[in-house]
């Protein structure tokens, strides 16, 4: 089965950071105390991290803009993302590291401190950016609430997007300080830039403020740019996808859970990847569906080739 070919690049943009996650922690130890846990691991995180990632083990043409702290973790992260590193600003300051511990249900409890995203802002995207789009070219803007600076200047961002060209992404992810409605006015101006939306199931609840998904779809499309669509990934009832003139749902394959960190980003790789190569919105589904399930079931971490994609995808069509 012959790969497709396209000229088109995803820009990946936000949070890059280390995550250290400890498992299992089955009761918060009292203070003055130390509890030992089975495993850890140390690795690259961040939502536009972990989405890198999965797009390279994916082959698909694609860049991680971000920035990086001046101390110990910065080459190492560098020395992961080879081909965007070179591109990346270094801020005078430590580098962003979240903490994780995971608990028996395989639900996780973070501790992050603020470090290099926090420093991210809008001249050191649009300067790792082309001034001008190639045709097919998308660009995911992710962690959107934790790039506190880069979130001041979201409406100018966007807007100097689609000027140069590109078609728009966000995955926001759920904001620290909870939504409210001062918070949705604050997104308000930016969202008419949006060509799409990647959230899942309570952050679409949560930015609509609706009452179930079709009626926070249909809030949130009314507000995006012209033909925009938007999905609310759903865990292990798949995907759903609206548009002004479809809605469709993916389901996921049964899997056993192995780590669940990083499988809304997993999506949003595979989902993507099936855009920049040109296919459809049922088939984006379908490869976002597939690359989360393989990431969450597999430790070390794997992602399906894209012949194993477009083997998946031919046979439920």
């Amino acid at each position: 089965m012959k790969k497709p070919e396209t000229q088109a690049t995803l820009y990946v943009v936000g949070n890059l950071n280390v995550d250290l996650i400890m498992s299992t922690l089955h009761q918060w130890p009292k203070k003055g105390t130390e509890a030992m846990l089975d495993s850890s691991s140390l690795r690259p995180g961040g939502s536009a991290g972990n989405c890198a990632l999965a797009l390279a083990a994916l082959g698909t043409p694609h860049r991680l803009v971000a920035n990086q702290g001046n101390d110990q973790f910065t080459g190492w992260l560098a020395s992961l993302f080879p081909e965007s590193a070179p591109y990346w600003p270094t801020a005078n300051c430590e580098t962003s590291l979240t903490f994780g511990v995971t608990h028996p249900d395989h639900e996780r409890t973070f501790f992050s401190n603020q470090g290099n995203i926090v420093r991210l802002n809008m001249d050191d995207v649009l300067l790792q950016l082309p001034s001008e789009a190639t045709p097919g070219d998308w660009v995911l803007l992710c962690g959107t609430f934790l790039c506190t600076r880069l979130f001041q200047q979201y409406a100018s961002l966007l807007a100097a997007l689609k000027q140069r060209g590109y078609q728009v992404v966000v995955d926001s992810g759920w904001p620290p300080q909870d939504w409210s409605d001062a918070l949705r006015q604050q997104i308000a101006p930016w969202l008419p830039y949006c060509d799409a939306l990647l959230l899942n199931e309570v952050e679409t609840l949560g930015m609509a403020n609706g009452k179930t998904l079709d009626e926070s779809a249909a809030h949130l499309l009314a507000h995006m740019a012209p033909g925009a669509f938007m999905v609310a990934k759903c865990g292990p009832d798949g995907a759903r996808l609206w548009s002004a003139g479809e809605s469709s749902h993916q389901t996921a394959d049964a899997v056993t859970v192995v780590d669940t960190i990083g499988a809304g980003d997993s999506f949003n790789a595979g989902f993507l990847s099936a855009l920049v190569y040109g296919l459809d919105h049922q088939q984006a589904l379908q490869w976002g569906v597939c690359v989360a399930g393989s990431a969450i079931s597999s430790n070390p971490r794997k992602y399906p080739n894209w012949q194993t994609l477009l083997s998946l995808t031919a046979e439920k069509q």
